[in-house]
């Protein structure tokens, strides 16, 4: 498995320093975020090339990269185009939305649409594309994301489950579940954790509760079963490690630091 750190808290520094901080907190590789104030954006996609040099010449791999298309334009095509010329191998696509005021069926057969249009790129470009498991979307847990991803080939459209997400989203559901539904497409997983919090009563007498991120080995997530589970079968993609902590960047990477060591013995155990 590798474990990589997904450079989101690293928002508007540059190159150089995101790959030194991501060395020095102990990752081997990174999970390269791609977005408008962030290391790389989308419309220079050819600094894509030059931030994976970057990050190697810090001892770092760059297995995965994610942007936010959601559609199989041109720019999208240049986006994956660089990142297949780079060795990134992995590509997170953006978040097809879920809106209520339309139906259900009308907008999964639009992403579908969409999705054939990525297949085809990421066969142009010998590249996997993912779809995570995300909040507000059409694919907020296993049993809706298959609805995406079937009769997909899964050598070039991916599974991206997020078990922290779907814990405190709509997503929720059994994670050994989550798993078996996505069995062939699974490549990739996001690590971190959260749960609620119970809060005040309401007028009408109705307890309030409220979400938020823990530490790896405080939240809801059971990673001490989920990662052994990832061991017994051989998975062998990648763990993209997020930081959502809402604390000052030194703060979180502090965090990222004690999320790390825990994540690395719980594989280590795992493995004895």
């Amino acid at each position: 498995m590798d474990i990589a750190y997904f450079t989101k808290t690293l928002e508007g520094l540059p190159l150089e320093k995101a790959a030194g901080i991501t060395a020095g907190l102990g990752f081997d590789c990174a999970d390269l975020l791609i977005r408008d104030g962030h290391a790389v954006s989308p419309d220079r996609p050819e600094e894509i090339v030059n931030a994976v040099k970057l990050f190697a010449a810090a001892g770092l791999r760059t297995p995965m990269a994610t942007i936010d298309s959601t559609q199989p334009d041109d720019a999208a095509s240049r986006l994956l185009g660089c990142c297949g010329e780079a060795g990134i191998g992995q590509v997170r696509l953006g978040f097809w939305r879920y809106d209520p005021s339309r139906r259900w069926q009308v907008q999964v057969d639009e992403a579908r649409r969409d999705l054939d249009g990525f297949e085809r790129l990421a066969e142009r470009f010998a590249i996997k594309l993912t779809i995570q498991l995300h909040g507000g979307t059409l694919h907020s847990s296993g049993a809706l994301a298959v609805q995406l991803l079937a009769g997909r080939d899964p050598i070039r459209i991916g599974a991206y489950p997020d078990p922290a997400n779907q814990i405190i989203r709509e997503g929720s559901e059994d994670w050994r579940l989550t798993l078996d539904i996505l069995d062939p497409w699974f490549c990739c997983m996001g690590v971190k954790n959260s749960g609620w919090s119970p809060g005040a009563y309401g007028p009408q007498g109705q307890r309030a509760w409220h979400s938020d991120w823990y530490g790896l080995d405080e939240g809801m997530v059971p990673w001490n079963e989920i990662v052994p589970h990832l061991v017994a079968t051989g998975f062998a993609g990648v763990l993209s490690m997020h930081s959502q902590y809402r604390v000052s960047r030194e703060q979180a990477l502090d965090k990222v630091r004690a999320d790390l060591a825990h994540l690395r013995r719980l594989v280590a155990a795992a493995k004895e």
